[in-house]
């Protein structure tokens, strides 16, 4: 028998970025593996942004990246964010700190929203965290890493574990979501 989407548990999650192809890859190839350390997952790698269906038919467990824009037409119509919310797919947003000063992240949020993505939250790579402007955004932020070459003095583990922390509460809160979805109405 086969599972759609909204039937089959989630085993992984999908990591996106948002510009030019040439941009998301290389921002995806820095930090992702970094990101899935920061979250105990395993890198899974990237997807094959040509065929989303068949790629997320076959998702492998751990955190795998979307090498394209999400919001990006295919040639064969539609786009990746579409199919994210067709298999009720959870996905995390990495955003370099250029982009969350301008605009793609409440961009980003809204697109996946309104296509159903389950989305789990934002996470800024590099630069300064602006916790205080961050909650006044009212965006779904998880937290924020840094390159270790960026010279980052502070503790590189909290900033891990409070990542992971802000996910699994997130993880949880979606696999309740699903399981009261699926109860019966009394």
């Amino acid at each position: 028998m086969t599972m759609s989407g909204a039937e089959r548990s989630p085993t992984g999650l999908v990591v996106v970025g948002h510009g030019p192809a040439e941009l998301v890859r290389g921002l995806l190839e820095q930090a992702a593996p970094e990101l899935a350390a920061a979250l105990a997952l395993p890198w899974a790698g990237f997807l094959d942004a040509a065929e989303p269906h068949a790629a997320l038919a076959e998702l492998p467990a751990g955190l795998v990246a979307l090498p394209q824009d999400p919001g990006r037409s295919l040639a064969a119509g539609g786009h990746w964010a579409e199919a994210l919310g067709a298999w009720r797919q959870p996905a995390v947003v990495l955003l370099s700190v250029d982009q969350v000063e301008s605009g793609w992240a409440a961009a980003s949020a809204a697109l996946l929203t309104q296509q159903a993505v389950p989305l789990l939250g934002l996470v800024q790579w590099g630069g300064p965290w602006d916790a205080p402007r961050r909650r006044r955004e009212q965006l779904p932020w998880l937290g924020w890493l840094t390159p270790e070459q960026a010279g980052f003095d502070g503790d590189a583990a909290g900033l891990r574990l409070a990542l992971r922390q802000a996910l699994g509460l997130r993880w949880h809160a979606l696999v309740a979501d699903q399981v009261a979805a699926r109860a019966p109405v009394a």
